[in-house]
């Protein structure tokens, strides 16, 4: 069987740091790719010369739209391979219309994400943050026969927004512990959300029953500023909100106040905008935890969406089907 010509369309910074060495040799062996460095400009006279015999593109960050004019250039693709998450920003409906078949890494790109998740929880529940603050600050012990009885994840609350793969990921990763797990997804049904693990409530009940709610619902124009102040003021005094999703699903002023007033503590590692202005009032809350968007795959886990890609890659090639397609019915609900 003669391997399929293939080719990289992604920045040439995401090419080096997804496809190192190990993981380019890897891919090579499964089709015919083409030379680096790799496509970021599909209008170029080289892009339009490895276009034209092209039938599957490895796409990653960086890779521009896969429009009619490129798909004019390309008329033997037939599977788009991306070794990132969502693929909204290139795949076109030029694309779907063709039939070209869509494969996604989202679900490798879930796991560090969850990961993270899970620490937050475990950190928040035991105020490790602030008390080491205090520890630093005082250098002595206090006394932990005093501790107040919401430090602690015995038996606490967590709230997930929305089943998506993150979320269900992390519901598998609090089962060993003890926790009540609640979730809120207008498409998963009661028996669905106990299969998983979780107790199926409303919005509201999610904010207002929970320890600490974890966002991971995608951003669509219906989740735009979803967690709204209503939904923050409501949480218990003390609670804390984790958002690994995109800053414009929680209302930031809204969030900035009821941090600010020490109601609640928050986990960020998104936010709207990305990045805060310098002199924006959450740097300096106590409370309020913000990371720079690392939750998603960094570092040694580049691995892991590389060997995701070529997998994919391989089993197209084999005419086997790919194991993550992204399916076009599907992207109402996407990220």
């Amino acid at each position: 069987m003669t391997p399929p010509r293939a080719a990289l369309a992604m920045s040439p910074r995401a090419a080096a740091a997804v496809f190192a060495p190990r993981s380019l040799a890897a891919l090579a062996e499964v089709c015919d790719l083409a030379p680096p460095p790799a496509l970021d400009d599909l209008t170029t006279g080289r892009a339009k010369e490895v276009l034209a015999d092209v039938e599957v593109l490895v796409t990653g960050w960086g890779c521009p739209p896969l429009d009619v004019g490129v798909l004019a250039a390309a008329p033997r693709l037939r599977a788009v391979v991306h070794a990132a998450g969502s693929v909204r920003g290139h795949v076109t409906d030029a694309c779907w219309e063709r039939g070209i078949a869509v494969s996604s890494a989202a679900a490798a790109n879930a796991l560090p994400v969850a990961e993270y998740t899970l620490a937050m929880i475990l950190l928040h529940g035991k105020h490790v943050l602030e008390r080491a603050r205090d520890y630093r600050r005082a250098r002595e012990r206090d006394d932990w026969l005093r501790t107040p009885h919401e430090v602690g994840n015995y038996r606490r609350t967590v709230g997930i927004l929305s089943a998506s793969l993150i979320g269900r990921r992390v519901i598998e990763l609090l089962r060993p512990f003890d926790f009540e797990v609640l979730l809120h997804d207008p498409y998963v049904g009661a028996a669905e959300a106990a299969a998983l693990g979780a107790e199926r409530v409303s919005l509201p009940g999610l904010f207002t029953r929970g320890d600490l709610v974890s966002v991971h619902t995608p951003l669509l124009p219906a989740t735009r500023g979803l967690v709204g102040r209503d939904l923050l003021a409501s949480m218990r005094p003390g609670a804390t909100l984790i958002n690994t999703s995109r800053g414009a699903v929680v209302d930031q002023d809204a969030l900035t106040d009821v941090v600010r007033a020490g109601r609640i503590r928050a986990v960020l590692d998104v936010t709207d905008p990305e990045v805060l202005p310098a002199g924006h009032p959450l740097w300096d809350c106590p409370n309020a935890l913000i990371t720079p968007h690392l939750a998603g795959s960094q570092g040694s886990e580049w691995q892991r969406l590389a060997d995701t890609a070529v997998g994919e890659v391989a089993r197209w090639a084999a005419g086997e089907g790919l194991a993550h397609p992204v399916r076009r019915e599907r992207l109402a609900y996407l990220a």
